[in-house]
């Protein structure tokens, strides 16, 4: 018999294990605004009540303000209106439920604050409420291979650096003049493997499993790790074929779906799932397991994709078949078939746990396998960049993303480490932001392809 059938009153927070609920966002309630507002009414009260998670963005600052500058000091003095400017600071990157908030379910109030501000999107994307920066900026396919033509990519990774151009992009688009933008490589990561995933997918190769891997990986390249930074790619490439992991490519692939995600364009992430998810089946069934340079990427296909999608099997396979490349690296370590032959120490590592990566529930799989490397030292830093892929870019949330940033970039700058890093590349060009562009990131797959001499 619970509490709440007893007649007791909830408990102040739960010891118990976060549990999440489906995403119910096909049901005709899911876009009902009566009932949205009703809900946001319900969970701000909670949370101005509470105020823990208020240093992890700028949507929680913002909600506490408006109820402290009500009349009533309560969150019923809010104008319903103002319910949205909290809303638009949230970029999901999950840690409130994940590490900061004691209501969500199993607990009695059933707080879940991320997937609120997804449905609360999700109505303003139903009605039309997009701008056309936010489309294009999410539009990361059609982008990439435009952006990726030869000579084309040289004219956008041109302009991008002139003051000029971002000027023009600030008053048209409403892209901040000092956000660091990606470039784009012509020379793309297909391009750049072509040969390797020829060989492996034609060649008898011979894997090397494990109880928990297959000891063969599909690499998910994601459109940011095929079109800016492909030597990601390259990186995973040498670093698991080091280790005996053969790798390949899938034949095709379409961009996860986080970016529309955030932006509340859930049928557009149904779309991307359509797309990937056979593929991804597939080469499961044919016994490979798939590891993505991204942790968003993972994350999409770990969480957020099964809770949009829970009773779809391929998806569920899918779930189960993805690892972050460092927790992949981990689990063959532990029945040793991680090599530990390196070559080169790091010395000091500042580095940066990324949100997506965190709320996988892994642990730190990318600074556990970092500090085999002799004489390295690790420094973690537990903060979010506040980058999110398109937040830190938008010129009215830039200078509020690098507030968020700025403990993170003291710490490096406290550090003084050889180098600083973190497993999301964007989460490491915003700190290079802010230090001024002094000292570039390196990314932990280039570190440790480093240490191995590779």
């Amino acid at each position: 018999m619970s509490m709440k059938e007893q007649g007791e009153a909830p408990r102040e927070g739960s010891l118990d294990a976060p549990t999440r609920h489906p995403l119910n966002w096909k049901e005709a309630d899911f876009y009902n605004e009566e009932l949205l507002y009703k809900e946001l009414e319900r969970v701000y009260d909670i949370c101005h009540g509470c105020r823990r998670c208020v240093s992890l963005c700028n949507s929680f600052p913002t909600l506490f303000d408006l109820v402290d500058e009500s009349s009533t000091l309560e969150v019923d003095g809010v104008a319903k209106q103002d319910f949205w400017k909290v809303v638009d600071h949230c970029y999901l990157c999950d840690l409130c439920y994940m590490t900061k908030c004691p209501y969500v379910p199993p607990h009695d109030w059933n707080v879940d604050f991320p997937h609120l501000m997804l449905r609360a999107k999700a109505i303003k994307h139903k009605n039309g409420d997009v701008k056309l920066r936010d489309k294009i900026l999410t539009s990361t396919d059609a982008v990439g291979k435009l952006a990726s033509i030869p000579v084309v990519s040289q004219i956008v990774n041109t302009s991008n650096k002139l003051s000029a151009t971002r000027k023009v992009l600030d008053s048209v688009l409403g892209v901040h003049p000092d956000a660091t933008l990606p470039a784009y490589e012509s020379n793309t990561l297909r391009k750049r493997v072509k040969s390797k995933i020829t060989s492996n997918n034609s060649a008898k190769l011979i894997s090397d499993p494990t109880s928990s891997t297959k000891g063969k990986v599909v690499l998910f390249a994601t459109c940011y790790g095929n079109y800016n930074e492909p030597h990601l790619g390259e990186d995973l490439f040498a670093v698991f074929e080091h280790n005996g992991i053969v790798v390949t490519l899938a034949d095709k692939e379409r961009c996860c779906g986080m970016p529309k995600m955030e932006l509340g364009n859930l049928y557009a992430v149904e779309q991307a799932k359509n797309a990937n998810i056979p593929v991804l089946e597939k080469l499961v069934d044919a016994g490979w397991d798939i590891v993505a340079p991204v942790p968003s990427c993972v994350l999409m296909f770990k969480q957020e994709l099964p809770l949009m999608f829970p009773d779809d099997p391929a998806v569920l396979k899918v779930k189960n078949a993805i690892f972050d490349p460092f927790e992949y690296l981990m689990l063959r370590h532990k029945e040793a078939k991680l090599k530990t032959d390196f070559k080169t120490s790091l010395g000091k590592i500042a580095y940066h746990l990324a949100c997506h990566q965190r709320v996988q529930n892994i642990g730190a799989k990318t600074r556990d396998v970092l500090q085999l490397v002799p004489d390295t030292i690790i420094e973690s830093i537990e903060r979010c960049s506040g980058h999110d892929g398109t937040y830190a870019v938008k010129t009215e949330y830039h200078e509020i993303s690098m507030k968020i940033a700025r403990p993170v970039i003291d710490r490096v700058k406290k550090s003084e480490a050889d180098y600083y890093s973190s497993d999301c590349p964007m989460a490491g060009h915003q700190i290079e932001n802010g230090l001024k562009g002094n000292k570039a990131p390196t990314h932990p797959l280039t570190l440790l392809r480093i240490a191995y001499g590779l």
